[in-house]
C-alpha cells in the first residue's frame, strides 16, 4: 500500500521526494460524460494530480439529503483521476468559496438566525458533522493509503481572509480524522499579512494563493513555515467574470514566467483553474464589497483548458514549462474545429404569468414580506403578489437580487439591488405581483448566508404591507408549461416573461454554442437542463451546449425570457463569444 507524507522539504509519495503539479477541475461544473476528457488534457498538458472543490449546497440541497449521482457523483470522478494515473486533491470546504452560490453553503442551514457562518458555532457545527458523514466516505475509501489517488485533503478554505477561530479549524480537523481521512492536512491562504497563521493550526502544512510575485510568495511563505515544502495552492492563472464588465484574460507568457518560477524554486502548484467549466443553472455566486455583483454563467477562467475543453495558448505556454522541468507526454491534445450552425426560431411560448399554477404552489402570509427562505426555495425565481387599493410609492428595504413589478399583469418597473434601487412608483391600485430573481448568493467576505427575496418592510406611501403570497417557481420539468403554451407566430419578437419553445435536430453528441441575440435576460434550457443565465448587458455572448446533452434527432429547446425579444429566432454558432476583452 502507497503512503504519502510531507517531509522537512518535500511531499513523500513511497518515500521518495513528489512535486505535485495539480491542475482545478470541478466536477460539478463539468457534465460527467466529459471528466475524463478534462482529466486525460491535464495529463497531456504534464501535471500529475487534479484537485477539486466538494459544493455541500449542491450534494444536500434541502435539510436531511445527500446526492451523488450524476454531476455530482465524486467517487466517479476520482476513480477517472485514478484510471488516468493521477493523483487528487480533495477540498471539502465546508466553506469553497470558488465563485460559487453561497461559497458552497446550504442556504438552507441560515433559515435559523442562530447558526454560525465559519465559525465553532454547536449549530453550524452540527450540520457540518452531517455533511462530512455523507461525503467522506467516498474520499476516505478513495486515499493513496487504500489504494486510490487521494493524497491531500484540504481544512476549510482561505479562512485567514474571514476568522479566527481556532476550536473551528481543531473540529474540523478532529473531525475528519474520526471519519477515517489519514493522508495528510493542509491550509491555504494568502501570503499577507496574519493570514497564513489565522487560518491554519500548527499541525496542519500551510499553502499559499496567488497568481504574481512568485518568489515574492514563497519567500513569505518559508518565512511562516520554516520546514515542509513550498506549495502554491492556487496559481490564479486568469479571473471570473461579472455581468456587465469586460471578459478577464491574463498574458498567457507572463503567466507562464510565473509558473517557471515556481517550479524553479522547487514548489509544486495547483493551477487554479486548469480548466473552469460552466456555471449551470442558478449555481453562478457574487461578490458584494459594497456593490453587488453578480458572477457570469461561464466559469472559463481563462484557464488553459477553455471552458468547452480546448487547449489554449496559455497551455501549451504551461506545457512547455513544465517540460523544462518534468517529462511532458508527447500526445498533444487537438485546438477546437468549428461546431454546426444554424438558426432555431421558437414555434410557441407560454406567459409566465399566466402560468404560475405549473411552476408551484402559492402560500399565503399574513405579516411582513416573507423572504424566499421562508418558502422553502433558495434559487432561482420566486413570485410575490398582493392587493393594493391605490396608487402610490412603494419602498422595500432592499431588493435580493431583482425584482419586476406588474400591476394586473402590465408591467410597471424593476429595481435592481445591483443599482442600490428600493422604491418605485406604481401608477394604480389592483393586484400586484413582484417576479424576484436570486442572481446568486455573495461566496466571499462578511454577507455569506444572506436571506434573498424582498427585505421586509415593504410599504405603499409609508404604510406596511402585511398580506402576500409567496410561490417558488420550479423550473425542473417544462413538459405543462409547453402543452400550455400557444403558438408564437408572425416576424416580430416575444414578450415577456414567458417560456417559449422550440425543436432541433442533431446528428447526435456534439458541443453546440448558443447565441441570443435580440433577447434580453433569462435561462436557456436544452433537453430540460438548464445552461445557465444569458444577459444582453455581457460580456458573455454565448452559452456552452455540452455534446452530451444532444440526442440524434429531435431536442427541444426553451427559453426563459424575462423582459422581451426583438426576434424568435436563436443561433447555432461555430464556436463561443465570452465578449471584449479588456484592454
Amino acid at each position: 500500500m502507497k503512503t504519502f507524507e510531507i517531509g522537512s522539504q518535500d511531499f513523500l509519495l513511497d518515500g521518495q521526494p513528489f512535486r505535485i503539479l495539480s491542475g482545478a477541475i470541478h466536477y460539478f461544473r463539468v457534465h460527467p460524460d466529459l471528466w475524463a476528457d478534462r482529466i486525460h488534457k491535464a495529463r497531456l498538458m504534464g501535471l500529475n494530480t487534479i484537485e477539486t472543490y466538494v459544493p455541500w449546497n449542491e450534494h444536500c440541497p434541502h435539510p436531511g439529503t445527500y446526492v451523488d449521482e450524476g454531476q455530482l457523483d465524486l467517487g466517479r470522478f476520482l476513480d477517472l483521476v485514478a484510471a488516468e494515473g493521477m493523483q487528487a486533491i480533495v477540498r471539502p470546504g465546508p466553506f469553497i468559496c470558488a465563485e460559487w452560490d453561497n461559497g458552497g453553503l446550504p442556504a438552507w442551514l441560515f433559515s435559523d438566525p442562530s447558526v454560525g457562518v465559519r465559525t465553532s458555532e454547536p449549530g453550524y457545527l452540527a450540520a457540518v458533522d452531517g455533511f462530512f458523514h455523507a461525503v467522506l466516505p467516498a474520499v476516505v475509501g478513495r486515499q493513496v493509503t487504500r489504494g486510490g489517488p487521494v493524497i491531500l485533503l484540504q481544512i476549510e478554505n482561505e479562512y485567514g481572509a474571514y476568522g479566527k477561530d481556532e476550536a473551528y479549524l481543531q473540529h474540523l480537523v478532529d473531525l475528519v480524522k474520526r471519519e477515517g481521512v489519514d493522508v495528510p492536512l493542509f491550509t491555504c491562504d494568502q501570503p499577507f499579512g496574519s493570514m497564513i497563521e489565522d487560518g491554519s493550526l500548527p499541525e496542519l502544512h500551510k499553502t499559499g494563493t496567488f497568481g504574481s510575485r512568485a518568489a515574492e510568495r514563497l519567500a513569505f511563505l518559508r518565512d511562516h513555515q520554516p520546514t515542509g515544502p513550498l506549495m502554491c495552492a492556487e496559481f490564479w492563472n486568469g479571473w471570473f467574470d461579472n455581468w456587465g464588465t469586460h471578459h478577464h484574460t491574463t498574458d498567457a507568457a507572463a503567466s507562464a514566467a510565473e509558473l517557471d518560477t515556481l517550479l524553479s524554486a522547487g514548489a509544486s502548484v495547483n493551477v487554479y483553474m486548469f480548466h473552469g467549466g460552466t456555471n449551470f443553472g442558478f449555481t453562478n455566486g457574487a461578490n458584494d464589497k459594497g456593490i453587488y455583483e453578480p458572477t457570469i454563467t461561464s466559469y472559463d477562467y481563462d484557464a488553459p483548458l477553455t471552458e468547452d475543453g480546448y487547449p489554449t495558448d496559455k497551455y501549451f505556454a504551461f506545457r512547455e514549462v513544465i517540460a523544462k522541468h518534468f517529462p511532458v507526454p508527447a500526445e498533444v491534445p487537438a485546438r477546437r474545429q468549428e461546431a454546426p450552425a444554424g438558426t432555431v426560431t421558437v414555434t410557441s411560448a407560454a406567459a409566465l404569468l399566466d402560468s404560475l399554477d405549473l411552476l408551484g404552489e402559492a402560500v399565503r402570509v399574513d405579516g411582513p414580506a416573507p423572504t424566499t427562505e421562508d418558502a422553502g426555495h433558495y434559487r432561482g425565481f420566486t413570485v410575490y403578489t398582493t392587493h393594493l387599493s391605490q396608487a402610490g410609492v412603494l419602498t422595500v428595504a432592499e431588493v435580493r437580487d431583482r425584482a419586476q413589478f406588474f400591476l394586473d399583469g402590465r408591467p410597471v418597473g424593476v429595481l435592481s439591488r445591483e443599482l442600490g434601487e428600493r422604491a418605485i412608483a406604481l401608477p394604480s391600485g389592483g393586484r400586484l405581483e413582484v417576479l424576484v430573481e436570486d442572481q446568486g448568493r455573495v461566496n466571499y467576505g462578511q454577507r455569506i448566508g444572506e436571506f434573498k427575496g424582498l427585505m421586509a418592510p415593504v410599504k405603499l406611501d409609508g404604510v406596511e404591507i402585511v398580506e402576500w403570497a409567496i410561490r417558488p417557481l420550479d423550473f425542473g420539468d417544462l413538459a405543462a408549461l409547453r402543452e400550455a403554451g400557444s403558438p408564437a407566430s408572425g416576424e416580430g419578437g416575444l414578450a415577456g416573461p414567458s417560456v417559449s419553445f422550440a425543436d432541433f435536430e442533431a446528428e447526435g453528441p456534439g458541443d453546440r454554442y448558443l447565441r441570443l441575440d435580440g433577447w434580453t435576460k433569462g435561462n436557456v434550457f436544452v433537453n430540460g437542463f438548464n445552461l445557465g443565465r444569458y444577459w444582453s448587458r455581457g460580456p458573455q455572448k454565448t452559452l456552452y451546449v455540452p455534446g452530451p446533452l444532444l440526442r440524434r434527432g429531435t431536442n427541444e429547446l426553451a427559453i426563459l425570457e424575462l423582459h422581451g425579444s426583438t426576434t424568435r429566432a436563436v443561433q447555432f454558432v461555430p464556436g463561443p463569444d465570452l465578449g471584449p476583452d479588456e484592454k
